[in-house]
């Protein structure tokens, strides 16, 4: 039997919902149960022991949409199935890094260029820096 893929839904916003607003089954709402989180709203959470067994489920990740995927994914919509953002934020960490490399190369030989400069004799900094002459 294949497994499914995780919802699309986040699991943070989910029992962020659930603690805060689930006596009235927000969360329900928001992974597309309507018909049990209008039956949440109108028995106040059931009582609240529906509430509570809620909380833990949806915080646990064993929670599931309307469509029978598990909630469990921590990221917001989307991230969960198709990891395009995660891969376009590695390429440009990866460009910082070798933009960082390149920077720091160049503070290194700045470096060595004055501290040559300043440790010469004074009448030696000619010597130091030959002149380049074009052909």
């Amino acid at each position: 039997m294949p497994r499914k893929p995780p919802s699309n839904k986040s699991r943070g916003i989910a029992t962020a919902l659930a603690a805060t607003l689930g006596v009235f089954g927000v969360h329900r709402f928001y992974v597309g149960k309507v018909g049990t989180g209008l039956l949440m709203l109108v028995t106040g959470g059931g009582a609240g022991i529906w509430y509570i067994y809620d909380v833990i489920i949806v915080a646990s990740g064993a929670f599931r949409d309307a469509d029978g995927y598990a909630v469990t994914e921590w990221g917001p919509e989307g991230v969960g199935r198709d990891h395009l953002l995660a891969e376009e934020v590695m390429d440009e960490l990866d460009a910082l890094r070798a933009d960082m490399v390149e920077m720091q190369e160049r503070m290194d030989f700045t470096e060595r260029l004055l501290t040559r400069s300043t440790d010469a004799p004074k009448g030696d900094t000619e010597d130091s820096f030959p002149a380049i002459t074009p052909k």
